[in-house]
C-alpha cells in the first residue's frame, strides 16, 4: 500500500483506491494527489506476492488504515473482480456501515474528482457523489459552432438570480484551465457556501472545469448565488488574474 499527499492527523473523508495493477493503483493515487494534496490516498493494488490481481487483505488492510485517521472512506475498483474483493471486505468486516463507501465510478476520474470534494470537506455521501458523477462527464461534447452564441455572451439577466454575482474574467496562463489550474478552482470553491457555475458548469466539479477546455487568452463568464456569493465570485476572479501561479 502507498499513501499520496501530506500525513493528516484527522481528515475527514479518505480515499481507497483498488486496482489489479499495484503500478496502476500508485499512480492513480500520485495523480488524484496532484489534485488535493492534502486528502489521505492509499493505493490497494495488485496480489500479496505482486503479481496481478487483489488481495482482500490489502483491501481490508488499506480500509482500516484509512478509518484510523480519517471519519469516512470512499473506495474505487478499477475491474469486476476489484469491485467483488472490496464488496467482500465490506461485508465480512465490523463496523463498516455508514463509514466505508464503494463508488460505481470511473477509476482515474472518479479518483480526481471524489479527491477534490474530499479536499474541499465532504462528507462520505458528497465525495461519493462526486466519483459517481464523474461519469457524466463523458457525455458528447458539444460542437463549436452549436456553443457559438451561448460563448460569446454573458448569462442572461432571466438565466441568473437575482442575488447572484456575475464577472468576466481572462484567463492569463498559457496552458488555459488544464488539470492543476482546474483542480484549484473546485477547492477553492468548495470552501464557500455559494454555487458557482464558471462557463455555465459546475465550478466545484474538476472534470466539468476541465472538459469545457478553456484555452489561455479566453474569457470566462463566471456568475455565483448564496449567502457567500460575492466573497467566492471575488476569488474566482483573483485566482484566474493571478495565472495560479504559472505566469
Amino acid at each position: 500500500m502507498a499513501g499520496g499527499g501530506p500525513a493528516l492527523t484527522r481528515a475527514r473523508v479518505a480515499l481507497v483506491l483498488v486496482s489489479h495493477s499495484q503500478r496502476l493503483a500508485q499512480g492513480a493515487v500520485e495523480l488524484a494527489a496532484q489534485m488535493a494534496p492534502g486528502v489521505l490516498l492509499l493505493a490497494a493494488g495488485g496480489t500479496d506476492d505482486g503479481g496481478l490481481g487483489t488481495s482482500y487483505d490489502r483491501v481490508s488492510g488499506a480500509v482500516s488504515e484509512a478509518l484510523a485517521v480519517a471519519d469516512g472512506v470512499v473506495v474505487l475498483a478499477d475491474l469486476g473482480s476489484a469491485v467483488m474483493t472490496v464488496e467482500s471486505v465490506l461485508d465480512v468486516e465490523d463496523g463498516l456501515d455508514g463509514r466505508v463507501a464503494l463508488a460505481d465510478a470511473p477509476f482515474v476520474e472518479g479518483a480526481v474528482a471524489a479527491a477534490v470534494t474530499a479536499h474541499g470537506g465532504g462528507d462520505v455521501a458528497a465525495v461519493l457523489a462526486a466519483a459517481e458523477h464523474a461519469g457524466s462527464t463523458f457525455a458528447p461534447v458539444v460542437d463549436d459552432a452549436s456553443r457559438a452564441g451561448a460563448d460569446d455572451a454573458a448569462p442572461r439577466a432571466d438565466e441568473v438570480p437575482a442575488a447572484a454575482a456575475v464577472a468576466r474574467v481572462t484567463l492569463r496562463n498559457p496552458l488555459g484551465l488544464h488539470a492543476r489550474p482546474a483542480a484549484v478552482l473546485a477547492r477553492l470553491i468548495a470552501g464557500y457556501d455559494a454555487s458557482v457555475t464558471i462557463e455555465g458548469v459546475n465550478g466545484a466539479s474538476v472534470l466539468e472545469l476541465m472538459k469545457l477546455g478553456a484555452t489561455g487568452g479566453q474569457e470566462l463568464a463566471v456568475t455565483a448565488d448564496g449567502p457567500q456569493a460575492r466573497e467566492a465570485l471575488d476569488a474566482v476572479v483573483g485566482a484566474v488574474e493571478g495565472g495560479f501561479g504559472e505566469v
